[in-house]
C-alpha cells in the first residue's frame, strides 16, 4: 500500500493554513521550525529564549499567512519574520548595544585555517560576539541584508552597521587565530 502525503502541494498547504485548517497550520510548524529554531538561535543565545522566540515568530506567520504572496520562497518569507522576532526580542530585552565609531578604511579578513569547525564551534564563535556586532554579523553575512537595510530595521547608522560588522569580523579572526595558534602548539596558553 502507497502512502500519500495529505499535503503535497506547498501553496495548497499555505492557503488551508491561511484559511484556518488547523492541520495544514500542523504541518507547516512541523515542516520548518527546526530550521526557524536555528535562526532563531543563531541571534539569541538562550535556547529557552530563542525557542520563545520562534513560536511568537509563528504565530506572526500563521496571523500574517494571507499576506505571502507567493512571489518568492515561502521558507524565505518565514525567516524574515523570524529574524525581525529575534530582533525585536533583544530590543525589549536591552540586550543590543551599537557603539557609534566609525568604520576603517580598509580591513584584511582574509583569513585561512587549517582547523575543522564544526557547526556548533563556529555558533560558539558567535555566540561570543557583543550582542549589537552579532546582530549587524548575522544579518549581513548571514542573512545577506545590505547595510542600509541593517541601519533601517535596527534604527541606527549605515556607519554604525559598517563599523560593527568589521568589529564582529576582527573579532571573530582574532579567536580563530588564537585558537589555532593553541591547537598547534605554538600558542602560550
Amino acid at each position: 500500500m502507497k502512502v500519500i502525503q495529505l499535503f503535497k502541494n506547498d501553496s495548497l498547504l499555505i492557503k488551508r493554513a491561511a484559511a484556518g485548517n488547523r492541520q495544514a497550520q500542523r504541518k507547516i510548524y512541523e515542516k520548518h521550525s527546526g530550521k526557524m529554531l536555528s535562526v532563531c538561535r543563531q541571534y539569541v543565545k538562550d535556547l529557552q529564549h530563542a525557542e520563545e522566540v520562534m513560536l511568537n515568530g509563528f504565530f506572526k506567520v500563521f496571523t500574517h499567512l494571507e499576506d505571502f504572496r507567493d512571489e518568492g520562497s515561502f521558507e524565505g518569507w518565514m525567516r524574515r519574520i523570524m529574524v525581525r522576532e529575534a530582533i525585536s526580542f533583544l530590543r525589549t530585552d536591552k540586550r543590543s548595544m551599537f557603539a557609534e565609531d566609525e568604520v576603517p578604511e580598509k580591513g584584511d579578513f582574509s583569513y585561512s585555517f587549517t582547523s575543522d569547525f564544526n557547526a556548533a564551534h563556529i555558533q560558539e564563535l558567535i555566540d561570543g560576539l557583543p550582542e549589537g556586532y552579532r546582530m549587524v554579523f548575522l544579518m549581513y553575512a548571514v542573512e545577506g541584508y545590505k547595510h542600509h537595510e541593517i541601519a533601517k530595521m535596527l534604527n541606527i547608522t549605515e556607519g554604525t552597521s559598517k563599523s560593527q560588522l568589521f568589529k564582529a569580523r576582527k573579532m571573530l579572526q582574532e579567536k580563530l587565530e588564537q585558537e589555532n595558534k593553541t591547537e598547534y602548539g605554538t600558542g602560550k596558553i
